[in-house]
């Protein structure tokens, strides 16, 4: 795609990260929302197993059933924005986790290659930190500036500790990485700062030091797949850029690994090919809500729970017959 290719004004898609998700979150709109059964029986024919009973099944918060659960039911609801709320997106983007969902739906992959490949670097992620930076976690917290943060980060790293800003939500949001030794410290320091913590994750994510798992993805899961030009924009999360060739989508999954989300940086790259209007098509408790994404857009939620509200539909003109189909 030529830089004379890209569209103006319009609405861009967003899929967004993924936060901790169990079955009693998606599972009543994979096994109730048509455009999800249909998905989903794709994704049993590709995986070879039944994905909502494995998922109904599963423990904790980000099994590769979750994974993939989460995948689907992303592109479910942007086909039922399009279908249901005639959202057109010009442009898409996927914060994170996000980024798998994304490429599917502007072409660079099929739907049953991002099946695959979201389910095989689960279980990446799952054998790599099994043995790898056994103890590094990302935690989350609000309400600091980044001037702090990194005063807060450089102070560590002079008394010989280790972390890395993993997540840049907005301007006083942030993800880091660090070891879970060090996990109190960091609640207090942000405590002390006026600042909230939110989440802890496991496993880790974005940062530098997981290289090892960027080569385990490329050489196991994204060497079995033909990546294709997109055929609308993909923003890369990490600086905002336009991907334009299926080159570049595999790059921007891989640098996902090692790299960290700047969300204010994809915020900036949408509105440089003109969007004014973002549909977040999934579970999402973040992009969506946050002033960076608020500021900049209006914001339009498509998630199961709304996908699953009957629809008004249009009645009869006034004084008019009340016949229909």
């Amino acid at each position: 795609m030529s830089d004379d290719d890209l569209p103006g004004p319009g609405t861009a898609l967003v899929f967004p990260g993924m936060g901790p998700t169990r079955f009693a979150d998606l599972g009543r709109f994979l096994l109730l929302d048509r455009r999800a059964r249909r998905l989903t029986a794709t994704a049993d024919a590709r995986l070879g197993y039944p994905l909502t009973d494995r998922f109904a099944a599963a423990e904790g918060d980000y099994s590769e059933y979750a994974q993939v659960s989460f995948f689907v039911a992303c592109l479910a609801l942007a086909e039922w924005a399009e279908d249901e709320l005639g959202i057109e997106p010009i442009a898409c983007v996927g914060p994170s986790f996000g980024e798998k969902p994304a490429a599917v739906r502007v072409g660079a992959l099929s739907f049953e290659d991002g099946v695959w490949m979201t389910a095989r670097i689960a279980r990446c992620l799952q054998e790599y930190f099994a043995v790898e930076h056994c103890d590094v976690v990302t935690h989350s917290f609000a309400r600091v500036p980044e001037e702090r943060v990194r005063e807060l980060l450089d102070g560590h790293a002079a008394r010989g500790g280790w972390s890395d800003i993993s997540c840049y939500i907005d301007r006083d949001l942030f993800m880091v990485s660090l070891r879970e030794t060090d996990l109190e410290w960091l609640e207090r320091s942000v405590r002390s700062l006026g600042g909230l913590s939110l989440y802890t994750m496991r496993p880790p994510m974005h940062s530098s030091a997981f290289d090892g798992l960027r080569r385990m993805v490329a050489e196991e899961v994204l060497a079995e797949l033909a990546f294709a030009d997109p055929l609308l924009p993909l923003i890369a999360d990490q600086d905002g850029s336009v991907v334009k060739d299926g080159t570049g989508a595999r790059a921007m999954l891989l640098d996902s690994f090692v790299r960290p989300l700047r969300w204010p940086e994809a915020v900036a790259g949408l509105r440089g090919l003109g969007v004014e209007r973002v549909c977040v098509a999934g579970p999402d408790s973040l992009f969506g809500r946050v002033g960076c994404t608020t500021r900049a857009f209006e914001v339009v939620s498509a998630t199961p729970w709304l996908a699953l509200q009957p629809r008004r539909r249009a009645g009869p003109a006034p004084g008019g017959s009340g016949g229909g189909r």
